[in-house]
C-alpha cells in the first residue's frame, strides 16, 4: 500500500496544505486566503475557529478530493500555525476570543513595561533570556487577565495555534517544546515540565498544554473531526510546531552554521547553532539578537526572532502604488507584485538616494520597539513609485543584514544562508538580499512551505523518514544566487545611514507616538 502524509500550515494572510507521497513528491496542493482583524492600533488577531479551524477542514477535504487518495492511505498529519498566538479556550476547545497573534500584536506594553521593572533587569534575563518583549505569549495572557477577566476566569487552556489545531483533532491539549520553551518563557522548565511557581503572576499550571517533540505521535482523530476534515478516525497526528520551524524545516535548516530567513508577511528568522547562546547587546547600535534555546533539531541550538514588516511593507507598497495594476490582476491581468519586481529592478541599487525605514508596524528584533515608525529618507521630486518600490525592498534587505552583522558580532558569522517565504517569488528582491549579504543565497524549490515542512515532519513521525539527516537528504536541491560584491560594498557604506536614521530619531518616534 502506497503511503501519504498531509501537512497543513495556517499562515497571517494564507492556510496552504500539501499532501506527499512516500517519494516525498507532492501529489496535491491548496491553499485558501483570509484576512488579520487590526481592530485597533497594535491589536492584531484572527478568528481562530472561521479561520484556523475552518480552513484546515476545507483545505484537508480539498487535498483528498483533489489527489484522489483514499483517507486510509494518510498514515500521518502534520500541522502548522503562525507563530506563538494566545487563544483561550474552554473545556470544549471553544475560542473564548479570537485569537492574539504572535509578536506582531503589541497590545502588552503596560504589562511587559511592568513586568521589566518588577523583576529588574536581572531576573528578567533569567526568567524570559532577553527584554520582555511583544513577542513573549506570557504577556498576552497577563493582557486578558487584566483587561478581559471574566475571559480568563472562563479559560480551560491557553493555546497557540498549533495546540489550538491539534486539540480539534485528537482531543489532546500539547505544545512543541521547542515553541514553550522559547516563547512562553518562563512558564516551562528546560526539561519541559511546567514550572507552577513562575505560572504566578500569569496563569494557573493546569491552564497550559502538556509539553512534547514536534514530531511525536500525540494521539489519533476522533469521530468529530474525521467527519469535519474528511480523514480516517484513529490516523495519527504529530505534535506540529509553528510555521517558521515548519517551513526551516522544508528547506534544510538541520545542521548548525546554517541561517534560515523566511520572506512573508513578516521576515523571520532561525540561525541553528552548535551551542547555547545568550542575549547579546550590541554596542554599535546594531540591535540586540535574543539568546538561543534547544531547537527541533537534537542535538543543536537555536536563535530565532522576526521582524513585523516584510510582505506587509511590500502588500503596502503594492495596495497605495500600483491600485490600477490589482484591479486588472482581478481581471485576469498580470501579477501585481510581478510588475513591481520588474520595475524594481529598472532601478540601480540605492533608489537614487531614497532610503525607507520599514517600521510600519513597529518592530520586532532587532531593536525590540513597539513605538518605531516607518520613515521614507532623501525624497526628491524625481523619485517615482519605482523608487519608492525598491527602496521597500531594499529596507527588508537592511534589516537582513542587520542581523547577519549582529551574528558575526557575536562570533558566530553563518557558513550557508536559505530563504524561502512567498518573497522568495521576487528574483529582484533575492539578489538584493544576496548582495547585501555578501555571500550565496540557497532558494528551495517554490513548493518548500511549512506546509511541505509539516508533511515531511509527519514522515519522521511515523517513522517513514528515519531522522533529520533522512528528512535533509530527501530534499531537493533548489538553486543558488551569488552576490554582486560591487553591490555588497555599495551596500555596506549604506547601511550605516539605514542604522543611524533609526538611532537619531528614535526619541522622536516615540514622542509623536504618545500625542
Amino acid at each position: 500500500m502506497k503511503r501519504y502524509f498531509l501537512g497543513i500550515d495556517i499562515g497571517t494572510y494564507e492556510s496552504r496544505g500539501m499532501l506527499i507521497g512516500d517519494d516525498f513528491k507532492v501529489i496535491a496542493d491548496c491553499s485558501a486566503n483570509h484576512t488579520m482583524d487590526n481592530p485597533k492600533p497594535g491589536y492584531f488577531e484572527h478568528d481562530a475557529q472561521q479561520v484556523w479551524w475552518r480552513e484546515f477542514c476545507e483545505i484537508s477535504k480539498s487535498l483528498i478530493q483533489k489527489s484522489g487518495v483514499e483517507p486510509e492511505n494518510i498514515v500521518c498529519v502534520g500541522a502548522s500555525t503562525l507563530g506563538t498566538d494566545c487563544l483561550p479556550v474552554d473545556a470544549n476547545c471553544t475560542p473564548l476570543r479570537p485569537a492574539i497573534l504572535y509578536g506582531i500584536d503589541a497590545r502588552a506594553t503596560e504589562e511587559i513595561s511592568w513586568l521589566n521593572e518588577y523583576y529588574g533587569e536581572q531576573e528578567v534575563y533569567r526568567l524570559f533570556g532577553h527584554p520582555v518583549c511583544s513577542g513573549d505569549t506570557a504577556t498576552k495572557i497577563l493582557w486578558i487577565k487584566n483587561h478581559e477577566p471574566e475571559i480568563y476566569k472562563r479559560t480551560y487552556k491557553f493555546l497557540t495555534g498549533s495546540s489550538y489545531i491539534t486539540a480539534k483533532l485528537t482531543g489532546r491539549y500539547v505544545i512543541d517544546q521547542f515553541l514553550a520553551k522559547g516563547s512562553f518563557r518562563p512558564l516551562y522548565n528546560a526539561d519541559g515540565s511546567i514550572n507552577e511557581k513562575n505560572c504566578n503572576h500569569f496563569c494557573r499550571p493546569d491552564q497550559l498544554a502538556e509539553c512534547a517533540y514536534s514530531t511525536d505521535i500525540i494521539g489519533g482523530i476522533t469521530k468529530q473531526a474525521a467527519e469535519e476534515t474528511g480523514l480516517c478516525v484513529g490516523t495519527p497526528v504529530i505534535t506540529g510546531t509553528g510555521d517558521s520551524t515548519s517551513e526551516a524545516i522544508s528547506v534544510g535548516l538541520v545542521e548548525s552554521g546554517t541561517t534560515f530567513f523566511q520572506y512573508g508577511s513578516s521576515m523571520f528568522y532561525y540561525y541553528c547553532v552548535n551551542r547555547l547562546v545568550k542575549d547579546y547587546r550590541s554596542p554599535y547600535g546594531n540591535g540586540t539578537i535574543k539568546g538561543g534555546k534547544v531547537f527541533t533539531i537534537p542535538n543543536t541550538f537555536c536563535i530565532g526572532d522576526g521582524t513585523n514588516a516584510a510582505g506587509t511593507l511590500t502588500r503596502w507598497i503594492r495596495d497605495t502604488f500600483y491600485q490600477k495594476e490589482l484591479e486588472d490582476e482581478k481581471n485576469e491581468g498580470e501579477n501585481a507584485y510581478a510588475i513591481m519586481a520588474k520595475e524594481a529592478a529598472e532601478i540601480k541599487p540605492g533608489s537614487d538616494g531614497l532610503m525607507i525605514l520599514p517600521y510600519i508596524y513597529g518592530e520586532r528584533s532587532p531593536i525590540q520597539d513597539p513605538l518605531a515608525s516607518g520613515i521614507f529618507f532623501g525624497l526628491k521630486g524625481n523619485h517615482n513609485r519605482k523608487h519608492i518600490n525598491r527602496a521597500a525592498l531594499e529596507a527588508v534587505g537592511y534589516s537582513t543584514y542587520q542581523h547577519l552583522i549582529l551574528f558575526k558580532e557575536m562570533g558566530i558569522p553563518p557558513k550557508t544562508i536559505i530563504t524561502a517565504g512567498g518573497g522568495t517569488k521576487n528574483k529582484t528582491w533575492m539578489q538584493i538580499i544576496c548582495d547585501m549579504a555578501g555571500m550565496p543565497l540557497h532558494i528551495p524549490e517554490n513548493y518548500q512551505c511549512s506546509s511541505y515542512g509539516d508533511a515531511m515532519l509527519a514522515a519522521v513521525g511515523c517513522g517513514a523518514l528515519r531522522d533529520f539527516k533522512s528528512l535533509q537528504n530527501a530534499l531537493p536541491k533548489g538553486t543558488i544566487i551569488t552576490p554582486d560584491m560591487y553591490n555588497h560594498k555599495f551596500y555596506k557604506d549604506q547601511y550605516e545611514i539605514y542604522k543611524e536614521l533609526y538611532l537619531n530619531n528614535k526619541e522622536l518616534m516615540h514622542r509623536l507616538q504618545t500625542h
